[in-house]
């Protein structure tokens, strides 16, 4: 018989046998892959039994050991050490489940039996501005994390939420109004004139207040405001869009939930925190106070959700966007791709959701924080000026530095050649960024990024051009092909191949595609070790070469699933 994920199909033959030693159920997971020679799986289940049942984990582990049945699977199980079982996959088992994996498009990878329903916030730029690099974090790992979701069988729902309603464009419509431009406005001018408007708003008190009046207006759907604050946002989703299709991100204009979109829901929010008995009202403004949140002298952390002026702010358009995702589209997760700084402000937001039952038991609500990119001098990318990086200009950028690096391949034609620089720029700063653990900060490096060694996407895609280029030299028809084990470094790539499933629910499953980068660059490292070690164009004795052959299309297969999940191409030539 054979199984996708191996090591939750070991797990779950263990939790089998450890009922027939005690009722304790254990919580989290229990096989994981090895590292060690000689043994692929290893369970440390027993050692954290040990106390609990007032037994030795080699004890615990000989008698879970002695109700295992994974005959069919793998070879007896060794304890080992202080009590650890270790697992060996049977030769015959593993070739057979390599083999189909020829014939399966998911590689072993199961879909999930529980979907949820999920509605995913991502990327969340503000009209009137440029994309800059601070929104390459949010675009890039919101989209993974979809992919693989998606992949996983659940459903996901996109919503890009954008910054389209405030104060900020009280400023900037106002500023409209008094300079009165001719003429559309290209996004660059937007830039400008919020800026000039920004300076104004700061340093001149009488339009300062006609801004907030301006707010109001909007708000209350006054049709002159409108007209001008739709022209800011038509121009500026023209411009988002084209950054996303440079970018090869899987958002459109139906994916679109800005600030605005929530207006007509704010005053219910009130009503019903006020009917709840939740909200208060602190110096004038509506706001709740969850449990749990202090500032540094101990008082009670409010929530602001609407102004002493009348006007509402972001918590209360996160609260809507709760309960309209819940109440109204039925979501089952509201997933917030945000940088980490907004931790706090989510946790209170959920906090208040909850209490106010718009997220009950059956819902998840998750911010999914990241670090910051950074200079190589260490500190938050900027441009020379001081200026935040322009994200259009960052991904030319990519796609010049990328033709430097094919520059002078003369069997490429000028398209192809323009087709491959870009998805080595692009690839490369998307891997750059999701091959990091997410929360944590890093450091944006051409030459580390472009680089055709260590884990970079330039090399993934290098390694797989080669593994296409020798399939196309044997030019084989492998149906009827099967894998045969008669080398360790067939077999440590077999074992790489099985494990795929493992990496996509890894990465899936915690929301960090980190996980599958690092499988993605291990299995090319061991596939690189099997082609030094194992002839396969001129590999001798019956079926090796067939086998070996499958094994390299395999790995092929592996590699464009694995980098598509992370919205990374994958040329035939590089």
């Amino acid at each position: 018989m054979l199984f996708g994920d191996v090591s939750e199909e070991l797990s779950r033959r263990v939790v089998e046998a450890l009922r027939h030693v005690t009722d304790i159920e254990p919580a989290a997971a229990l096989v994981r892959a090895s590292s060690r020679s000689g043994v692929d799986y290893q369970c440390d289940l027993a050692m954290s039994l040990g106390k609990r049942l007032g037994k030795a984990p080699r004890e615990i582990a000989a008698a879970i050991a002695a109700r295992l049945d994974v005959a069919d699977l793998a070879e007896p199980p060794e304890i080992a050490g202080p009590g650890f079982l270790n697992f060996t996959l049977r030769e015959s088992w593993l070739e057979d489940r390599t083999t189909a994996l020829d014939g399966d498009p998911r590689l072993g990878a199961a879909t999930t039996p529980r979907p949820r329903r999920i509605a995913i916030d991502y990327s969340s730029p503000n009209v009137a501005k440029e994309m800059h690099v601070g929104n390459l974090r949010a675009t890039i790992i919101g989209d993974a994390i979809a992919r693989l979701l998606r992949f996983s069988g659940h459903e996901v729902v996109p919503h890009n939420h954008l910054g389209d309603w405030g104060t900020p464009f009280g400023m900037l419509i106002e500023h409209l109004l008094d300079e009165r431009p001719s003429g559309p406005h290209a996004i660059s001018d937007l830039n400008g004139f919020y800026q000039a408007a920004r300076a104004k708003f700061d340093t001149d008190e009488d339009f300062a207040t006609r801004s907030r009046e301006r707010v109001v207006r909007l708000q209350s759907g006054d049709e002159a405001t409108l007209t001008l604050w739709r022209r800011l946002v038509d121009e500026s989703t023209r411009h988002f869009a084209q950054v996303y299709d440079l970018l090869g991100i899987d958002l459109s204009s139906d994916d679109v939930y800005g600030e605005s979109f929530y207006n007509p829901f704010l005053a219910a929010v009130v009503d019903d925190l006020t009917a709840a008995g939740l909200a208060e009202i602190s110096d004038g403004a509506v706001c709740v106070f969850p449990d749990g949140f202090r500032n540094r002298e101990g008082e009670p952390l409010p929530l602001i959700v609407r102004k002493r002026d009348g006007g509402y702010g972001y918590a209360a358009t996160d609260l809507a966007t709760v309960r309209y995702w819940t109440e109204e589209r039925g979501v089952t997760d509201l997933l917030y791709v945000v940088g980490a700084p907004q931790a706090q402000h989510f946790a209170m937001v959920f906090a208040v959701c909850r209490a106010a039952g718009w997220l009950r038991e059956e819902h998840r609500a998750e911010h999914i924080g990241f670090g910051t990119v950074l200079g190589e001098d260490g500190r938050a990318m900027k441009t020379r000026s001081g200026e935040s990086v322009r994200l259009s200009d960052l991904l030319t950028e990519a796609v010049s530095q990328a033709a430097a690096v094919i520059e002078g391949r003369g069997d490429l034609s000028p398209e192809v050649r323009e087709e491959v620089a870009r998805a080595i720029g692009i690839g490369a700063i998307k891997y750059a960024d999701l091959s990091g653990d997410r929360e944590r900060d890093y450091v944006f490096s051409w030459e580390r990024m472009l680089s055709k060694n260590g884990n970079t996407s330039v090399y993934l895609q290098y390694a797989n051009a080669r593994i296409r280029s020798v399939l196309a030299k044997a030019d084989q028809d492998l149906t009827g092909a099967r894998v045969r084990l008669g080398h360790p470094a067939e077999r440590a790539l077999a074992l790489a191949l099985i494990r795929f499933p493992e990496a996509v629910g890894a990465a899936a499953s915690g929301h960090h595609p980190h996980k599958l980068c690092a499988y993605l660059y291990e299995t090319a490292v061991v596939f690189s070790r099997f082609y030094e070690q194992c002839p396969v164009l001129d590999a001798e004795g019956p079926g090796v070469r067939d086998s070996r052959l499958l094994l390299a299309g395999l790995t092929s297969k592996t590699l464009t699933l694995g980098l598509s999940l992370l919205g990374i191409p994958s040329p035939d030539r590089l």
